[in-house]
């Protein structure tokens, strides 16, 4: 069968009133414009009330209820989020009470202890690599093995070993580490290592033992910490494989104890929507129990925009 050049007949084409059709769009949630000096409350609430702006005010509302209403908030964090500068506004929001506890990824751990170190970080890979030096900071890797493996024999996890070391120790940029002030404040810190993904693994004082025992005995805190989020928040802020795999099997060993999740409020932040951590943060632990949020943007915008829409009076 051929067709031929037949125009389509619009004469009985069905039409209704305007004003009868529910819209997604209304004037009512239209942004408005910022008036110099009304402060930060003012700028949120004249945001839009449609996409990303209206998943950043529920991001705030469900983190103002929970810290109101005495519930969890739990940051995962991977390295960007430090590398971009912001471990004072984290700290400033583990003083304030917005931090139940961490959960970071093994990089976290190197950067944060190289700026209590030295008050730098993140070497030039490109340039690095090709010479053999790529990984190889003497003081990185025999200072932090000696913290994990000291520490982990003690019976602490990673993430205590290394807070505990920085309290003790007090190296000269202490102030602008995360694992120090979370020591300082009794915050809980859990560090999951994948061995083999972060130079300390590269230097002869890393030991799997300790390695894998303490990031362990840290997946057990985990777990607790998150069988304590029933109306509270987690939030995975620049991990886009471990902390979403992590996340996900501890939600499910608290609901394999029967332990209730329900209100569990879950926050993806970072540049590009990834398949695992929407799906094991955001859609998967929240599924007819609470909501899921992804907000895509740089964490050096974003985190800082979250803390002041959240200390903000």
């Amino acid at each position: 069968m051929k067709f031929d050049y037949e125009e389509f007949d619009l004469s009985d084409v069905r039409t209704y009133p305007l004003a009868s059709r529910a819209s997604k769009a209304n004037a009512a949630d239209f942004a408005r414009p910022y008036v110099p000096g009304s402060g930060m409350r003012a700028w949120l609430d004249a945001l839009p009330r449609f996409l990303g702006a209206a998943d950043f005010q529920a991001v705030v509302a469900a983190m103002r209820a929970a810290f109101d209403g005495q519930r969890g908030i739990l940051w995962g964090l991977g390295a960007h989020v430090i590398k971009t500068g912001l471990a004072p506004i984290l700290i400033d929001l583990m003083e304030r009470g917005y931090v139940s506890g961490l959960a970071v990824n093994g990089a976290v751990v190197i950067h944060d202890f190289e700026i209590a170190l030295s008050g730098s970080t993140s070497e030039e890979v490109d340039e690095a690599l090709g010479p053999g030096r790529f990984g190889m900071a003497e003081e990185t890797g025999r200072l932090l093995n000696a913290a994990i493996n000291d520490g982990v024999a003690t019976g602490l996890g990673v993430g205590g070993a290394v807070a505990q070391w920085l309290e003790r120790e007090r190296p000269p940029f202490q102030g602008s580490s995360i694992l120090s002030a979370a020591a300082r404040l009794g915050i809980p810190v859990t560090v999951h290592v994948a061995v083999g993904t972060d130079v300390v693994h590269m230097h002869p004082a890393a030991s799997g033992a300790a390695l894998g025992q303490g990031s362990l005995r840290d997946f057990h805190f985990l777990v607790s910490n998150v069988a304590r989020l029933g109306g509270g928040v987690f939030l995975n802020c620049g991990s886009a494989v471990i902390l979403p795999e992590v996340f996900l099997k501890a939600v499910a060993l608290a609901r394999n104890r029967g332990v209730s999740l329900d209100g569990l409020t879950t926050v993806n932040m970072d540049f590009v929507r990834h398949y695992r951590p929407q799906t094991n943060v955001v859609s998967r632990p929240v599924a007819g129990i609470g909501r899921g949020y992804s907000l895509v943007g740089h964490h050096e915008l974003m985190i800082p925009l979250l803390a002041a829409a959240l200390i903000e009076p």
